[in-house]
């Protein structure tokens, strides 16, 4: 499977009259029509405009929340439903869980169906369970109410391919930026809201917010969110999961992005768990709503995100990350310098991480999604997964290592983390055709506008050049052995 521009039309789509292509596509579901500025159509592709790249950014943004609404809530929830504190600490785990499965299993459905339809379903679904959150009085059902919750709540990571598909190259990092920008505004948001609005009134509020936030988005969807053709139909469900998993053991470029990816998830989930505990004790001894306070600092780098991801679109990916990486590095070494010492320092290294964190999430994405346009949803899920698994990690780990050996110690984890990402970055350089493993290839230009033009002026000398019928395809043009379509 050779990859093609995410806006080009397939062999079987050229075949069919563009009337016919608007006919097939002009309902959801088989009888919701779709706007007809929005039916897909070969001859006109979509313009993927700032307007729109905002509306993936906010519905991101209100879907990720339903994640964390919880996690303020637990004491209102253990005296509500009448249980103990041990009981409610099941209901975030049980919604992370679903979210896991939901990742593994539906988000992957964007290589297979039409994406506007899978995104109106899952958004109309989790509104729905939304609905037997706020009502619920009974734990069991709640916790497998949030479970579900957790499953549908996957929109995001449709979104996040859908708009390196509908962007043009030259932008798809600014893209995808917007998108995540969004995705990390729902993490942080979503515990200010539940907390502010659980201390003056229930916490059902909380939930009765969230099903109105999420009509928002759904009928949004409906208006704005064009239809696109589906990707690989000659693939099955299974097929699909099947070269997911073969992508993990095949492709270098994505090990080498997921492993950096759960490096990168420990850090940040370490130091943000971690923050609480250094700004509640000695020598701040900060509130809850102090310290409730430094999410602000957060989102004010999240903010920096489309910025970010215009730098990105003028390197080539591979140094967007060195430069990410290094500049994390930096950051945290104020932090494991002096973050026990001057609220100053913890404020820079606030920031710093968190816009350059976005930076390195960014780059990764980007130059993973060149792999394959027919395989970016299942090429996120996988690094999507890997910042999962550090999540756990740098939760677990950095927790234990704050509470045994104290602020610094926690730090310096996180030192250790940004050297393995640096190695790991370092095995293989910018330029490696797609099947090699380790070393350096192609030179180590770092502007992409510069490498294009090569690639351009290659692609021109060899269309001109005599028996040029002859050519064999180069390694970065071979199929990955994940893309093969055989049922042997």
């Amino acid at each position: 499977m050779t990859e093609i521009p995410a806006n080009a039309t397939s062999s079987s789509q050229k075949g069919n009259e563009p009337g016919a292509i608007h006919q097939s596509s002009a309902y959801d579901f088989g009888f919701i029509p779709i706007p007809q500025q929005l039916c897909y159509d070969p001859t006109k592709p979509f313009h993927f405009g700032l307007i729109l790249n905002v509306s993936f950014g906010f519905a991101s943004t209100f879907v990720v929340a339903n994640l964390y609404y919880c996690q303020p809530l637990l004491i209102q929830f253990s005296e509500s439903f009448s249980v103990s504190y041990t009981d409610v600490s099941r209901i975030p785990t049980l919604i992370q869980a679903g979210y896991a499965t939901g990742l593994l299993l539906i988000s992957p459905l964007g290589d297979l169906v039409r994406r506007r339809q899978l995104l109106i379903f899952l958004t109309t679904l989790s509104t729905s369970l939304t609905i037997g959150l706020a009502i619920t009085n009974n734990l069991i059902a709640f916790e497998v109410l949030s479970f579900l919750v957790g499953m549908v709540s996957v929109a995001p990571q449709i979104l996040l391919p859908l708009a390196a598909d509908l962007a043009p190259p030259e932008r798809r990092a600014s893209a995808i930026s917007v998108v995540l920008s969004g995705l990390l505004f729902g993490i942080l948001i979503a515990r200010v809201l539940a907390g502010v609005i659980a201390e003056f009134t229930t916490w059902r509020v909380v939930y009765y917010m969230a099903i109105g936030t999420q009509a928002v988005v759904l009928l949004g969807m409906y208006f704005i969110l064009p239809d696109y053709p589906s990707k690989n139909k000659n693939l099955t469900y299974w097929e699909i999961l099947w070269t997911m998993a073969k992508f993990c053991v095949t492709e270098p470029l994505l090990i080498q992005a997921s492993l950096i990816n759960l490096g990168s998830s420990a850090c940040f989930s370490n130091f943000w768990v971690t923050l609480t505990f250094l700004l509640g004790g000695p020598p701040y001894n900060y509130s809850t709503l102090v310290i409730g306070l430094f999410g602000l600092v957060g989102m004010f780098g999240v903010a920096m995100g489309p910025l970010v991801g215009r730098a990105i679109d003028m390197l080539v990916p591979w140094y967007a990350s060195l430069i990410a990486i290094t500049c994390l590095i930096c950051f945290q070494a104020i932090q494991t310098g002096a973050g026990g010492i001057n609220i100053g320092a913890v404020i820079i290294a606030t920031f710093g991480l968190d816009v350059f964190r976005q930076m390195l999430q960014v780059s990764l994405s980007t130059a993973v999604f060149g792999i394959s346009a027919a395989a970016r949803a299942r090429l996120n899920a996988i690094m999507i997964l890997s910042i999962f698994i550090g999540q756990v990690l740098g939760t677990s780990v950095g927790t234990k290592v704050f509470v045994t050996y104290g602020w610094r110690a926690g730090a310096a984890l996180n030192m250790g983390w940004y050297g393995w990402q640096l190695f790991i970055l370092f095995l293989r350089g910018p330029h490696c055709d797609r099947f090699t493993w380790f070393g350096y290839e192609g030179g180590l230009e770092a502007r992409k506008s510069v490498v294009e033009a090569r690639a351009r002026a290659l692609q021109t000398d060899i269309k001109t050049s005599p028996g040029n019928g002859e050519r064999t395809v180069s390694d970065k043009e071979q199929p990955s052995p994940a893309d093969e379509n055989t049922k042997s």
